[in-house]
């Protein structure tokens, strides 16, 4: 974290820059969905970002940039899926459409994909640090969506004795007493 009065927050892929303290947030992201759930979570928290610098080299096989443009440009799937991205596992599970939308509508992302020059990327972040208005809606704070619980049933059969009162269904990956039976 940075100033969280900047308007412009920069992400660096899988390059490691030094971060600089003009930004709102500056950080690393290397995967096409856990890494693009956080950008979006930690960028609609704060209402002044309104630009988003990706540089830095892009990361292999995940494309967790082109994933972040993808997702702002055409958003997910009734799957979650990030339409348009060609990464490995290009899924969003753990926020909401509604976040992603806000995303969408909240900032505008600058494609410098590649771009590792510190000097360049400070050009670039002392442009856009003070540039336009705070989005007009309040800090959203994303919650991570519950995943569905897992269902035990009580097995009607054991195929493994564990002792005279136990067994294990191994299908199920249940230990139950024999009373349960």
């Amino acid at each position: 974290m940075g100033n969280p009065k900047s308007r412009i927050a920069v992400v660096t892929l899988a390059s490691q820059i030094n971060p600089s303290p003009e930004a709102a947030l500056w950080g690393s992201s290397k995967t096409e969905n856990l890494g693009v759930e956080k950008i979006i979570v930690n960028t609609i928290s704060n209402s002044n970002i309104r630009y988003i610098l990706i540089c830095g080299t892009e990361s292999r096989g995940h494309l967790a940039g082109h994933s972040l443009l993808a997702i702002h440009a055409n958003g997910i799937d009734e799957k979650g899926r990030i339409i348009g991205s060609e990464g490995a596992i290009p899924f969003i599970e753990n926020i909401s459409k509604e976040a992603v939308k806000r995303f969408q509508q909240q900032v505008a992302l600058l494609d410098r994909i590649g771009l590792t020059n510190l000097e360049e990327i400070m050009k670039i972040v002392r442009k856009y640090k003070d540039r336009g208005e705070v989005y007009p809606g309040e800090p959203l704070v994303a919650i991570s969506q519950k995943k569905k619980q897992s269902t035990f049933t009580i097995p009607h059969s054991g195929d493994i004795i564990v002792s005279e009162e136990f067994v294990m269904d191994s299908t199920a990956g249940v230990v139950c007493t024999t009373k349960e039976l």
